[in-house]
């Protein structure tokens, strides 16, 4: 085996290594939201940019997202055991779990521009059924016409399309490593998010920097 080969071989170990921990960090997080008292925790897994990336570290990271959410599924202290499609259903009345959202192949921008597609799309359905009932119906006062066919998008009509609908809006989001920026995750609904920093990379987060988030979020809103 050349230099070259060696060098990139040890570049994948490691980049695997560094996954795995990852996902054993996020097991152990999970757990501590649990033990806290935390309702839900949205975890920015894997953006769309992710898969500019090597096609097999691309491959493995998928992978092993399944395979942890799998095992995830398995945690009755995190989410009850069914199958992934029903976990809606079957928690609704259960209120002492921690549900994690995983967002995978993912950007905020991403998730905006579909919203506003979506939601114009629908107003232009409500535009043509408003026409077909204008040219049958010539009762319907012109004020009405004009209020329809302007098809005005409003605040929830863009919000309802968000992907992150299902989730309630953060009230805390951590960035680890010391960075103090948003990544392109959940721009939408961070306005009056508390933006946490801590200094370690992510495989080394404990208890210790949650609680502190958790304090600090207490301070600010009280």
């Amino acid at each position: 085996m050349e230099t070259g080969d060696m060098l990139r071989s040890s570049l994948r170990a490691d980049d695997a290594a560094g996954h795995k921990a990852g996902f054993l960090a996020l097991t152990s997080m999970l757990k501590y939201c649990y033990e806290l008292g935390i309702k839900c925790v949205s975890i920015y897994a894997f953006s769309i940019d992710n898969f500019k990336r090597r096609p097999n570290e691309v491959q493995y990271v998928m992978d092993l997202t399944l395979k942890k959410i799998q095992g995830l599924l398995k945690e009755k202290s995190i989410v009850q055991k069914v199958a992934a499609e029903k976990a809606m259903v079957a928690t609704t009345n259960n209120t002492g779990m921690t549900m994690p959202f995983i967002c995978v192949a993912y950007t905020s921008t991403d998730e905006i521009v579909h919203a506003i597609q979506e939601s114009c799309n629908n107003n232009w359905v409500g535009i043509q059924e408003a026409n077909g009932r204008k040219a049958w119906n010539q009762e319907i006062r012109d004020e009405e016409y004009q209020m329809e066919e302007k098809a005005i998008i409003k605040l929830r009509d863009i919000e309802k399309h968000m992907y992150m609908d299902v989730a309630p809006d953060p009230d805390i989001l951590i960035q680890t490593s010391g960075e103090h920026r948003l990544s392109n995750f959940q721009l939408w609904q961070t306005t009056y998010c508390l933006l946490c920093s801590p200094a370690v990379l992510w495989p080394e987060i404990g208890i210790r920097h949650l609680v502190r988030a958790v304090l600090d979020f207490q301070q600010h809103r009280s």
